[in-house]
């Protein structure tokens, strides 16, 4: 299934949110999701605004394989970016023209995903001004491919492998931007892995791993919480909660850089930015 993000978002507006349905029983965690589905509305959103909000002006494609694309939320990230640039204006229209060059595809196996990224030459061709390439994520049918794969690695490994052949052929005919989200084959302390060996190695296959240029390691840093100033769980508290990116180039000199970023109702607010100095190795 593929639609634009005009599409999505007049299929899904007249819905009403339950987020309030019972806040006796719920926990009031409001605001927006956070970490790295928030880097890719940043991304995002860079890419969709017109020129003179600051954007590219350029299409995307949104491969959904998660589920977790929130088109209310990308667009509130959009509506707050054109209103803080006045130039640009912030009314209805602005925003479906935003939204109209972001496609969106869903995938529920990697049969589909390798079927999308199959047509998804016929869309680039079709669709010059298409740039990038979001995958969200590549690694959501790991468990599912081990699973039908059996005991051998070599077809636990299939689908995905063919998979990245065809990103290879897309990036080298069509010279686009991929980017692709990743989930940890388990999860550890908040903060970033003890060691570079420990970042360095990666559950996908050879083939992905290839294919990749540039690493982006998120982790997140609590928020402090002072009771005294009535703070508690409030949305004030939660914007000042602070994620750390680590990025690191697996080419050339494997140059690194390091940010952190606060994820407020407007989106991702950069607070620093850091270049490690020549030949300083950041522990991812």
């Amino acid at each position: 299934m593929s639609e634009s993000g005009t599409q999505l978002l007049a299929r899904l507006e007249a819905r009403r949110c339950l987020k309030d349905i019972e806040p006796q029983l719920f926990a009031d965690d409001g605001g927006p999701d956070r970490g790295k589905t928030e880097l890719l509305y940043h991304l995002l959103c860079r890419c969709v605004l017109p020129e003179a909000a600051g954007g590219l002006e350029v299409d995307v494609v949104f491969v959904d394989t998660d589920y977790s694309l929130d088109v209310f939320r990308l667009a509130s990230v959009l509506d707050s970016r054109l209103s803080a640039d006045g130039s640009a204006g912030s009314d209805d229209a602005v925003l479906r023209s935003c939204l109209s060059r972001l496609l969106v595809v869903r995938c529920s196996s990697s049969s589909e995903l390798l079927l999308t990224l199959h047509f998804l030459e016929t869309t680039l061709s079709s669709r010059p001004k298409a740039a990038l390439l979001l995958i969200d994520s590549i690694s959501a049918f790991y468990w599912s491919d081990r699973s039908e794969g059996g005991a051998s690695v070599a077809k636990q490994e299939e689908k995905l492998s063919r998979c990245s052949e065809l990103l290879g052929r897309l990036l080298r005919d069509y010279r686009i931007t991929i980017f692709a989200t990743c989930h940890p084959i388990r999860r550890t302390s908040s903060g970033p892995p003890s060691s570079s060996s420990e970042a360095d190695r990666s559950h996908l296959c050879r083939a992905w791993q290839r294919l990749v240029t540039h690493r982006l390691v998120c982790s997140k840093q609590e928020a402090e919480h002072n009771p005294a100033n009535g703070d508690q769980g409030s949305g004030e508290q939660r914007n000042r909660q602070v994620f750390t990116v680590h990025c690191s180039s697996w080419t050339g000199t494997k140059g690194s850089r390091v940010s952190s970023f606060r994820v407020t109702d407007g989106g991702v607010e950069f607070v620093w930015t850091h270049r490690p100095p020549p030949g300083l190795s950041v522990v991812l």
